[in-house]
């Protein structure tokens, strides 16, 4: 059986499922005014479990920088048993249910568990419109983010960037512009993700791999860690970049490979991290809008262009890759990433 034969056309398939989330919201602009874009709430809730979770952190990020607006994201289970703690409740709160395949038991239960509650509204983005989620709150649609893989991947981008565009469109003009930028650079950014993960991974062998990224960057880099993980069994970590000079990166040693999202607002700070970093001896591979003579001191860099875009924008740009090396990995190891162990698509409890 040819291994990852599922899972590597659907990571092949994200430029075509961003378009598709793009049309989709331009049939759903009342979801918009209704909800990300209603300005009597006083914060707006995101809540996922796992990669979910993850793309919660880049939807909270956007909205708090694009709206001005108090955005936190939680795991779905700390609604559910530790509510109190999590959210202060003065005002009204928007709950957003984030879930692949909308059967999330967390994220469903969370959800049941402010039902009826006063100032509580919840509403939800999913790729299966008959889903529990998606028939028991009014629902953002990701088309084409159905998959067959049991490790999100097209799902992840392309429900992460309808989200991003719905804040766009309530945040105004230049913010929609930019999302409609990267729908269109996504085509060329997934060609070029699969050539060069496909050559990093045969390259090198590495027994550490560290993922670091700061702002909306840095649920970027938790899902990039999950995501070798889950496909190829490496144990890998992901911090905070600067979080990571405070002790973490005692760690480092030839044999690891640091992995750094580079954003354009701390880059300079960024980039400082990881030079320090080759000095210990690890490999360093560098995702960045632009190369120049400051990433020069790197081992890889993958450039994503677009330095026109805010950093918010462009980080769907950087899942393609982050995917692929998780996918490559795994089969120069000899596993299989359309059958991870211990893994099911829809987690239940």
């Amino acid at each position: 059986m040819q291994k990852g034969k599922i899972t590597l056309p659907e990571i092949g398939g994200q430029a075509e499922a961003i378009a598709a989330a793009w049309i989709g919201l331009q049939e759903q602009k009342e979801w918009v005014s209704s909800y990300i874009g209603n300005e009597s709430f006083d914060e707006i809730v995101f809540i996922g479990s796992g990669s979910s979770y993850y793309q919660a952190m880049i939807m909270a990020a956007t909205t708090r920088l694009w709206l001005g607006r108090r955005a936190v994201a939680l795991p779905s289970s700390d609604i559910l048993l530790f509510r109190e703690q999590s959210v202060a409740g003065a005002g009204r709160v928007l709950l957003v249910g984030v879930s692949r395949s909308g059967e999330s038991s967390e994220v469903i239960l969370a959800l049941e568990s402010v039902s009826g509650l006063a100032d509580w509204t919840s509403c939800g983005i999913t790729c299966y419109p008959s889903s529990r989620l998606g028939v028991m709150t009014d629902c953002l649609f990701s088309p084409l983010g159905q998959e067959s893989s049991t490790v999100m991947t097209k799902s992840f981008s392309s429900m992460t960037y309808m989200m991003q565009s719905a804040i766009a469109l309530a945040a105004g003009t230049s913010f929609a512009g930019q999302m409609e930028t990267v729908k269109d650079l996504a085509p060329d950014i997934v060609g070029r993700s699969a050539e060069f993960a496909e050559r990093l991974a045969t390259d090198y062998r590495h027994e550490k791999y560290i993922y670091l990224g700061m702002g909306s960057y840095y649920g970027v880099a938790q899902e990039a860690c999950l995501k070798l993980k889950e496909m190829a069994y490496v144990w890998t970590e992901s911090y905070g970049t600067l979080e990571f000079r405070h002790g973490p990166k005692s760690i480092v040693e030839p044999g690891t490979l640091v992995c750094l999202l580079v954003s354009e607002q701390a880059r300079a700070y960024e980039l400082k991290v990881a030079e320090e970093m080759k000095e210990y001896g690890a490999s360093v591979l560098l995702l960045t809008a632009a190369k120049g003579e400051d990433t020069a001191f790197a081992d890889e860099v993958f450039e994503i262009g677009a330095v026109y875009l805010s950093d918010e924008a462009r980080a769907v740009l950087y899942l393609p890759l982050l995917q692929y090396i998780g996918f490559y990995t795994a089969l120069q190891r000899g596993v299989d990433p359309d059958h991870p162990r211990n893994l099911t698509q829809v987690v239940t409890i």
